[in-house]
């Protein structure tokens, strides 16, 4: 069987594992100033006081786990994180590093998906900042089928990003969505309640989607 495209997305960033180790390099993240503030708007997707305590999150596409790693460092005490990643060498370096978690390895995109609890949230940092060898059709399609995917098995709410259309200059192995793309696809297809996150600094978007 033909692997699915986005299999090449997997394949870049254990690539850069490989190459760089369990850093903001082996994630593909150029900047590790710019990474705290990411996680931090990731997790502003939950909305306070909370409805239930500890809030059940997943990392979706968790990696080395390092957004569990700044829920630590900040204190939180009311998140209760589990991680899910297509890549084995991901899920088995974070179950290295935090065996209390519950992981999976596995494909939202197949029947595998079933064994998926629900939660309250997901959040999804850089699965869809890099398109990497696929088209911006293929990547979009991609994108879309995963988001509604994952917004099925929420209770309240989503987070993810995206590369901006505003910027000096765009990448060709980067996904650069319009604004008015995003939100036709949201509107019709998951929520009219939604954010759009574009305050933060850096040259990506956050887009918070709820029930």
């Amino acid at each position: 069987m033909t692997p699915p495209l986005y299999r090449a997305i997997v394949e870049h960033y254990e690539a850069c594992l490989e190459r760089n180790g369990d850093t903001h390099l082996g994630v593909d993240w150029p900047t590790a100033e710019d990474v705290p503030v990411r996680h931090g708007v990731m997790l502003d997707v939950i909305r306070r006081p909370l409805q239930r305590a500890p809030v059940r999150l997943l990392d979706f596409g968790c990696g080395a786990s390092h957004l569990y790693e700044y829920i630590r460092a900040q204190g939180i005490t009311d998140i209760s994180y589990a991680g899910v990643d297509l890549s084995e060498r991901f899920v088995e370096l974070s179950r290295s590093k935090f065996p209390d978690n519950e992981y999976w390895c596995l494909d939202i995109l197949t029947a595998e998906a079933e064994s998926l609890p629900r939660f309250d949230y997901a959040v999804m940092s850089g699965v869809f900042t890099e398109r990497v060898s696929l088209s911006f059709d293929e990547m979009f399609d991609f994108f879309t089928r995963t988001v509604r995917r994952v917004f099925e098995i929420v209770d309240v709410g989503i987070a993810f990003n995206l590369m901006s259309k505003h910027v000096d200059w765009e990448r060709e192995d980067l996904f650069h969505m319009p604004f008015d793309t995003l939100a036709a696809f949201l509107t019709t297809e998951l929520s009219r309640s939604f954010v759009l996150r574009n305050d933060y600094g850096l040259y990506e978007y956050t887009a918070y989607v709820y029930r």
